[in-house]
């Protein structure tokens, strides 16, 4: 029988990993115009979903390779715990984004892929997505980087989960996740494709 260690999480401060550009907030103005991050909303969930349906390989995909969560589950996330998700704007239009959940649980589940849990201590990341035409410039890194110092300034989170597959585990090192076991899911048995990984990560300390 498998099994996986857990990571507690002692912040830190976290740092940009080689390659990836500054926070957008430090770079001249000219160069992201417009660039906005916060939370979203219900209202956002038609646009998020069309970039997720669109995306052929988003960071996270189900086993059929449908998209990991249908236009109801986004907006049920998005009503529950919008404090849990990020998107990025640029001159208003969505072009990134995060949805997460609480979970309560050291090991993620099939359970985990649709619940909220409030109680929970962990945050699990269900989809990070970019838009098509926004691909290629880095913009995940900044937003998984935004994001985890995001959940850094929440005292109910004490740590972010997530799955993914085999060779996106080393990208997802960079921000200081680390393989933790094999999921207790569907998507652990991919015929044609490796296996999902779940991830633990310490978070990051807020900058002062």
């Amino acid at each position: 029988m498998s099994t996986q260690s857990i990571y507690y999480l002692k912040p830190v401060t976290l740092h940009l990993p080689p390659g990836i550009p500054e926070s957008p907030s430090r770079q001249r103005r000219h160069t992201l115009p417009a660039s906005e991050f916060r939370c979203l909303t219900p209202e956002d969930a038609a646009g998020v979903f069309e970039i997720e349906r669109e995306c052929l390989l988003p960071a996270f995909i189900s086993v059929s390779g449908i998209c990991p969560l249908n236009l109801d589950e986004v907006r049920h996330f998005l009503t529950l715990c919008p404090e849990l998700s990020l998107g990025w704007f640029v001159e208003g239009r969505l072009v990134a984004f995060i949805i997460g959940s609480l979970w309560d649980k050291e090991r993620l589940t099939q359970e985990s892929l649709t619940l909220h849990r409030p109680g929970g201590r962990t945050a699990h990341l269900h989809v990070l997505a970019v838009h098509r035409t926004f691909r290629q410039q880095g913009k995940g890194s900044i937003l998984l980087w935004r994001y985890l110092h995001h959940l850094g300034g929440q005292p109910a989170v004490r740590r972010a989960v997530l799955m993914c597959e085999d060779p996106l585990v080393p990208f997802y090192e960079r921000f200081g996740f680390h393989p933790v076991g094999p999921c207790m899911s569907p998507w652990a048995h991919w015929p044609s494709r490796s296996s999902s990984v779940p991830c633990g990560a310490t978070l990051p300390a807020q900058e002062q």
